[in-house]
């Protein structure tokens, strides 16, 4: 019995155990690492983890008693997860103070062990929101392998292939499109389920995702490191051949957040964000697409395109790690493929205004609007989002607090809005909560009623939306929105989204709200030692429309249509997942509506309109009905007299009595 054995070095480590003929069946091959580090300063696993930290006892205590308070005192989902997934996260917090408390400096568990505790508690409740984050020196760092892997759907059979390679890495037969069957001797759908279960997910097609995630990237903030030092992976090459890859983890920083989640602004008031999702992205377009990590990061402007985007063509983005635009041709007809990779942003305006403008260049015959994989980040800015897909005014998705004294404390001090987080609108339910027994609070929209309508619709023709079981917080926020106000369908990859429907407040931010305008004296909060961090869901979201009243948290959205990805998917760029929603577009009503204007010096406001599959036009100036006059395909002009002064237009066009289309400008 003959094998070979290839050593190959991917980052500076320490050599790795011969593998021996003995213990490998005949046909395999096996080689260890692959050439090149992908991300700067990587270090091997074993090297990092020595590297680690020590919280003292002292320091520990203080942790535990802040979890507590902070699940106790501010966590809008705990009955519910307590009910839905039978786990009660803060007796095990009682139990693990009282086992410090009979421990020292000197008897206490390594701090790994201590780690691990703590990141189980929080993983109990399956919150993706509500996280311990791990100290110095983990915060910041990613252990990675150098590949992603993707499941698929192959003639009725569910494979896992190898669809991206970092950037300088090599090593044939392990290439893109191997397909995966063994994980550290695991097969491979019992590995993901395993990774699954470890790393949360508030629904099963959640944590599948997160499972497969999983096993190639871990954020270190919210994941201890890799107990195996290098992964075992058994995969058929192009030809059909077993073999063996032993794969090192390595450790390396990860691209910096593009949103501060602490500052007490609106924005991280605002924020609904899945923490892995967020790092993964980020980690990814490190690994996979280093380019438009170094744009993102860099101070000169991006030069981009002013005229539509021809066939197959892709737009140049001011924000390449945020979005991505092109001109997709599917077998049934040309589209507009704009890919939402995260809402983790400081402007939300700036992010419309992104968006507005890569939609005004792509076709407008139809678009497919693509969130998979999108952890969320500014609700504000998902929601400013919709009112440009749809002529119809967008309702806010409605938040509420759990009623605690603890959140009525912190909402009692930011109810007349001293810092610019307005918290007012909550403050008199949960006041009278004492006397009522309600659980939770009224509910009341985070995002601005008058931003979220304030544009008006920008693209007129048909949307089908794109989602996956990686969709979290604000991104399952929009898709609510989305489906709540009938955009258009929802095309599923998975059978949910992830189910983290709410708004998402760290443990320092709640400490400094009760710090502003002044301190309070009875403040529970302290600062948490050597940089370790906490999050949790602070307010719920419901549903709005048909939905209305119905909670996100463990639901999520269901599309109305399913697509299985294929392997052609996950090696070509989502080729048949694009043409299943070209088929939807085709099957949808195609709507024009152009708009320019000019107001004279008399008050006469005319209006050169350009419409298809619309039969009739309302005008309201400044708010008030002022014309309507019915249509045609093609351009037409519409004048409106006695109108000096007008600030602004807002044109309507019905077909079939319903409203279709609308456009709204200033004069």
């Amino acid at each position: 019995m003959t094998t070979s054995t290839r050593v190959e070095v991917l980052a500076p480590r320490r050599p790795l155990d011969d593998v021996t003929d003995e213990s490998l069946p005949a046909d395999l091959t096996v080689q260890v690492g692959s050439a090149g580090a992908p991300i700067a300063d990587s270090v091997p696993l074993q090297e990092f983890v020595t590297s680690a930290g020590t919280l003292s006892h002292a320091q520990r205590m203080t942790i535990v008693q802040q979890a507590l308070i902070l699940l106790e005192g501010n966590y809008v989902h705990l009955p519910l997860k307590a009910a839905m997934h039978a786990v009660n996260p803060v007796q095990r917090l009682r139990l693990l103070r009282a086992r410090l408390g009979q421990q020292t400096d000197a008897t206490m568990a390594p701090e790994r062990e201590f780690h691990r505790e703590m990141s189980s508690i929080f993983h109990s409740v399956r919150d993706l929101h509500t996280n311990y984050v791990l100290p110095t020196p983990f915060n910041g760092m990613v252990a990675y392998l150098p590949f992603q892997v993707e499941r698929c759907v192959e003639g009725g059979a569910e494979k896992y292939i190898v669809s991206h390679m970092a950037e300088g890495v090599s090593n044939p037969p392990f290439t893109r499109g191997v397909e995966v069957t063994h994980w550290n001797g695991v097969p491979i759908a019992l590995a993901v389920a395993v990774s699954g279960d470890r790393f949360a997910g508030s629904n099963r097609a959640a944590r599948l995702a997160r499972g497969t995630d999983a096993l190639t990237l871990r954020p270190l903030r919210l994941h201890l490191p890799p107990d195996e030092e290098w992964v075992t992976i058994s995969y058929l090459d192009a030809g059909g051949v077993r073999h063996e890859l032993r794969q090192p983890w390595l450790v390396g920083p990860n691209v910096p957040p593009m949103a501060d989640a602490d500052a007490p602004t609106t924005a991280a008031a605002s924020m609904g964000l899945d923490l892995f999702a967020d790092d993964v992205g980020r980690a990814r377009a490190l690994l996979f697409a280093p380019r438009a990590v170094e744009q993102q990061l860099s101070d000169v402007q991006a030069e981009v395109e002013t005229t539509p985007a021809a066939a197959g063509a892709e737009l140049t983005t001011t924000m390449p790690l945020v979005f991505r635009a092109r001109s997709v041709v599917t077998a049934s007809g040309t589209y507009g493929h704009l890919r939402i990779r995260t809402f983790n942003v400081d402007d939300p305006d700036a992010f419309v205004d992104e968006f507005v403008r890569l939609t005004e260049l792509l076709p407008q015959e139809g678009l497919i609007l693509d969130v998979r994989g999108n952890g969320g980040g500014h609700i504000h800015a998902s929601e400013f989002a919709l009112q440009t897909l749809t002529p119809r005014r967008i309702t806010p998705e409605p938040v509420q607090f759990i009623c605690t004294p603890l959140n009525l404390a912190v909402v009692r001090q930011h109810k007349d809005n001293p810092s610019g987080i307005d918290l007012g609108a909550w403050f008199r339910s949960m006041e009278q909560a004492v006397e009522t027994g309600s659980a939770f609070s009224s509910a009341f929209p985070i995002t601005p009623v008058d931003g979220a309508n304030r544009r008006g619709q920008r693209y007129s023709g048909p949307v089908v939306l794109v989602t996956d079981a990686r969709c979290y917080s604000a991104t399952d926020i929009f898709a609510a929105g989305f489906q709540d106000h009938g955009i258009g369908p929802v095309l599923g990859v998975d059978d949910n989204t992830g189910a983290g429907g709410a708004n998402v407040w760290t443990h320092s931010l709640l400490k400094q709200l009760l710090e502003r305008p002044q301190a309070n004296p009875e403040t529970p909060y302290k600062t948490l030692p050597n940089g370790a961090a906490m999050r949790v869901s602070i307010r719920r979201t419901l549903r709005v429309g048909e939905l209305a009243g119905t909670p996100l948290e463990d639901l999520g959205i269901v599309p109305d249509h399913r697509h299985e990805l294929t392997r052609r998917d996950v090696l070509e760029d989502n080729v048949d997942l694009l043409d299943a929603a070209g088929a939807l577009l085709k099957q949808m009503p195609k709507r024009t509506l152009r708009l320019t204007s000019s107001l004279d010096g008399g008050g006469t406001l005319t209006l050169q309109v350009t419409t298809a599959g619309i039969e009739r036009l309302d005008v309201y100036v400044d708010g008030r009905p002022r014309a309507s006059t019915d249509v045609a395909d093609g351009a037409s002009s519409v004048t409106v007299t006695g109108v000096a002064g007008a600030d602004t237009v807002r044109v309507e066009g019905y077909a079939g009595g319903e409203l279709v289309a609308a456009r709204t400008q200033q004069t």
